[in-house]
């Protein structure tokens, strides 16, 4: 068999990193993950090739090579899957299709050939012995969770690694919280199920032989889900496996708040170099936070967790939503307060969305809000909503630009910079991190495009400036976080139109 596995292109948001990467010269942050995994799973004889369409263009003599086209996909990736179907009906070439978009919403898909859905390493088998006897189904789906101890290591060879900013590994799958608004449980259940000790140092040593050296995404929904594992062989194995190499990754991964509540916990991690963690932090307002069963962030001080996490030497990233229910007015200006006096600098701030499968898409097709013929668009901000908010929608999206343009205005950004920087307490290790050309030339772009192009360019002189004399360690941060600034604002100047617009 010739195999052709497609990674669909994602639209230019907040995580594409779009603006930004262009100052480093790659073409995507993060590699198509899921398929890789995919491709080690299928027979060795096979013959496969990989294209992520966020790298290169997909060939009409690509697809007529190809015996099966094989898909992965997101929601936010809808668009771009649709075009790929068609291309391949109009070659007359197979498709077959799996991942969260087409688990969720296999109804969307009626062209498509066949759909191996839920997780791979139980419906993939299925299929290729259905194959093999010609006697395949349309459809493969199982409930079943399976344990990860037979998940392969990635195919890296099909990709190149100086397309992309960040590599990125899965050591879990599945979250122990019940968020309203969140897939994941749906998807991977509640209780993480995890790889072992040999199976993560494999994965570490299969991108530090083929000389990856740099950030490593760990893409767990929650890596902490299991603490207790974490503390006490995981993390010290990592430690170990870092400091004989002289530290070549630094790693970033995605927590909940509780994080700050483990010191030890804090402290491995940072010990092994993790360097950054996203947290939903979603609302400051705890009315809200309960509405959406949020609760483990409710009777705490959001900003004191987040400040100690920062003290650990780990960078925050935030995730914040409205449009709940409880949100009143005032909700506005204490998203953009809180941002503000946390120091999150990169703060993803989104309207509510209900995805099919949630229990909150559940409770709204109950309360008759869901809007007909507006689905999840995977992202959520792009001022789409699907369903009906108690807020009027005018003064809704009116709100959300305010925090937008608000926290990303350069004085405003800059400013929050600097407190995390005033925070932030990285530990000091011995590494064999290169000074790359390709950061030389972000340098100087950064120095000329925010330096003298932009409008904020004061702002952006003042940080450097106020950076070398106060936190002289984190300049490399302040162009770094500057060069992402630019990219969130032309994201959300893209959108002012659609806004003012209402819709």
């Amino acid at each position: 068999m010739k195999v052709l596995l497609v990674y669909p292109k994602y639209p230019d948001s907040f995580w594409s990193f779009k603006h930004a990467l262009k100052f480093i010269g790659v073409k995507a942050a993060y590699p198509p993950l899921g398929l890789l995994t995919v491709a080690a799973m299928l027979p060795r004889e096979w013959e496969k090739r990989l294209i992520d369409l966020n790298v290169r263009k997909l060939r009409d003599e690509d697809i007529r090579w190809a015996d099966l086209v094989m898909i992965s996909a997101m929601a936010i990736q809808k668009q771009s899957v649709k075009e790929i179907l068609a291309r391949c009906r109009n070659l007359g070439v197979k498709t077959v299709a799996g991942g969260p978009l087409f688990t969720m919403e296999p109804e969307e898909f009626p062209e498509m050939d066949h759909l191996v859905l839920n997780e791979g390493e139980v419906t993939l088998p299925s299929f290729l012995e259905d194959l093999a006897r010609g006697t395949l189904k349309r459809v493969y789906t199982s409930r079943e969770l399976p344990p990860l101890e037979s998940t392969p290591v990635p195919m890296w060879d099909l990709i190149s690694f100086k397309d992309y900013a960040t590599m990125s590994i899965q050591f879990s799958r599945g979250c122990p919280y019940d968020c309203e608004f969140c897939d994941i449980t749906t998807l991977f259940g509640h209780r993480p199920r995890l790889k072992s000790v040999d199976q993560m140092l494999q994965e570490l040593d299969a991108l530090y032989h083929r000389g990856w050296r740099g950030t490593v995404f760990i893409v767990d929904d929650n890596f902490i889900g299991n603490k207790a594992r974490l503390k006490k062989s995981v993390l010290p194995a990592m430690i170990d496996w870092m400091e004989k190499r002289r530290y070549p990754f630094w790693f970033i991964t995605e927590a909940s708040i509780n994080l700050a509540d483990d010191e030890e916990l804090m402290r491995l991690m940072q010990k092994a170099g993790f360097s950054s963690v996203f947290i939903g932090i979603e609302t400051p307002s705890e009315e809200s936070l309960r509405e959406c069963n949020k609760f483990n962030n409710v009777k705490r001080d959001l900003i004191a967790s987040v400040k100690k996490i920062q003290n650990f030497g780990l960078q925050v990233s935030g995730g914040f939503i409205v449009g709940f229910d409880s949100d009143t007015p005032s909700i506005f200006e204490r998203q953009i307060a809180f941002i503000q006096q946390s120091g999150i600098v990169t703060a993803m701030v989104g309207l509510l969305h209900a995805p099919v499968g949630t229990r909150l898409f559940e409770r709204l097709k109950k309360e008759k809000r869901l809007l007909p013929g507006v689905s999840f668009s995977g992202n959520n901000t792009d001022l789409t909503i699907n369903f009906i908010p108690k807020m009027n929608l005018q003064s809704l999206l009116d709100g959300y630009r305010r925090i937008v343009t608000t926290i990303y205005e350069p004085a405003r950004y800059y400013e929050r910079v600097l407190e995390f920087f005033k925070e932030f307490k990285p530990a000091r290790k011995k590494s064999i991190r290169m000074l790359r050309f390709c950061y030389v030339k972000a340098l100087i772009k950064a120095m000329f495009y925010l330096g003298v192009l932009e409008k904020g360019r004061r702002h952006y002189w003042r940080l450097l400036l106020q950076t070398l004399v106060r936190y002289p360690r984190f300049f490399p941060e302040a162009v770094t976080f500057a060069i992402y600034g630019l990219h969130f604002r032309k994201i959300f100047s893209n959108l002012r139109p659609q806004l003012e617009g209402g819709k």
